[in-house]
């Protein structure tokens, strides 16, 4: 049991990395091409590839019974206890991270945001007057944007992967990269209905300060750092792109051929040989021993 769960993580890490790697390749001519929105919709794949490696592997016959049997190593345990640990530990820091940005949005210091995952909720900063009130009407359709996308969920499955892979560093700088594409998706999405506010929505970017605290289950208005807001303020400057039936062929192909390509890659398994020493005794008829006692004929008088 030990040996196939670190043997499913393995695999599943390898083909999720595989992907990632993909992603990042992919996602900036995507972006050029098809938009934002479709560039931010990559990110399905390397979960996408991670679940292949879970469906049941070919089955090749060359195998023999022996090889296919699986073996607990002495160390397993312990790579085992490790991994539960790390993810543990994961899960602490996330929750820490939240409870620190739930604190700072009580005192009113926190957001603009989006906070919960199954009912999110919008915050908004104190109305102290930095922004105007149609600055503050964009903001609010920037976040029903994420809620109606369901952003948060996939923050949170995003977090959730971090956890269990919490010895990847491709999965904590994909959860990174997720985080920037899922604003300015966003972000396209507002403008697309919104067109003339193009001017107004970079200025409200410009004047939001920048995040001084994460939020893993939820999706916060700006992404930290100067180079993220830079590419959001820049990204305005272009045209709309075509984000039409194409590009979503294009996408959907890509994933049905990661996810067909990540189960295949799996080493194949050995068929199962059933213990046929119970059937013998089954199948092979009833022998029947016959006793013949012969007696010495009784003496004449």
């Amino acid at each position: 049991m030990t040996s196939e769960i670190l043997k499913g993580l393995l695999e599943a890490n390898l083909a999720g990395s595989a992907a990632i790697l993909a992603v990042m390749a992919l996602r900036l001519p995507a972006r050029r091409f098809f938009g934002p929105e479709l560039a931010y919709g990559l990110w399905a794949l390397p979960p996408l590839a991670a679940a292949a490696t879970l469906l049941p592997a070919r089955t090749d016959v060359a195998l023999s019974a022996a090889e296919a049997e699986a073996v607990t190593r002495p160390g397993e345990p312990l790579l085992l206890a490790a991994w539960l640990g790390g993810a543990l530990v994961a899960a602490g820091l996330f929750a820490f991270a939240q409870w620190r940005f739930l604190r700072a949005m009580r005192s009113g210091t926190a957001g603009p945001a989006v906070v919960g995952v199954i009912v999110p909720r919008i915050v908004m900063p104190t109305d102290d007057g930095r922004y105007t009130p149609e600055e503050r009407a964009l903001i609010r359709a920037h976040e029903r944007e994420h809620v109606a996308r369901k952003d948060p969920r996939a923050g949170a499955v995003s977090a959730l992967l971090q956890c269990l892979c919490w010895f990847n560093p491709l999965a904590h700088l994909a959860a990174h990269l997720l985080r920037l594409d899922q604003e300015l998706a966003c972000d396209a999405a507002v403008i697309r209905r919104q067109p003339k506010a193009r001017a107004l929505y970079a200025r409200t970017l410009l004047k939001t300060q920048l995040a001084t605290a994460p939020l893993p289950f939820g999706c916060y208005w700006p992404a930290r750092g100067a180079h993220p807001l830079e590419v959001r303020v820049g990204l305005l400057k272009s045209g709309r792109r075509d984000e039409g039936v194409l590009g979503i062929c294009l996408l959907a192909t890509v994933a049905l051929s990661m996810a067909i390509l990540a189960w295949a890659t799996q080493p194949p398994s050995a068929p199962r040989t059933p213990d046929l020493s119970v059937w013998d005794h089954a199948i092979q008829p009833p022998t029947t021993v016959l006793l013949i006692t012969i007696s010495p004929p009784a003496a004449r008088t």
